[in-house]
């Protein structure tokens, strides 16, 4: 009588966990996407915030209604610093009570924020 050998895993039951990881893989990657999208719409609506809070204390400081985004980002500037998350562009020009549109978010989203 043959005996079977109680080493390994057989081909199909290899194939068996493999089925599986690529199901939780394929429910798991667009949850992860769609959590990533929102983190990044956040964090870039965070610094347009910052912007628009920067650039209504210079109107209110210089007495003036338009400033570039170099007048209030910098080390000794209103923002330290504006850290991208995703590539967006930010404008470079900012109005009094003109609405504020960062594009190019990831390359395919824009966010708009109404001061």
């Amino acid at each position: 009588m043959k005996q079977k050998s109680a080493q390994g895993f057989t081909l199909v039951e290899i194939m068996i966990v493999v089925v599986i990881i690529g199901l939780l893989a394929s429910m798991a990657i667009p949850a992860f996407q769609k959590v990533r999208q929102s983190s990044q719409d956040k964090a870039v609506t965070n610094n347009v915030r910052q912007l628009s809070a920067a650039s209504d204390q210079y109107f209110l400081e210089n007495g003036v209604s338009t400033v570039v985004e170099t007048d209030l980002v910098g080390a000794t500037a209103y923002v330290k610093t504006l850290n991208t998350v995703a590539q967006e562009s930010y404008p470079t020009n900012f109005t009094q009570g003109v609405t504020i549109t960062v594009s190019n978010i990831a390359g395919v989203r824009t966010v708009t924020y109404a001061p």
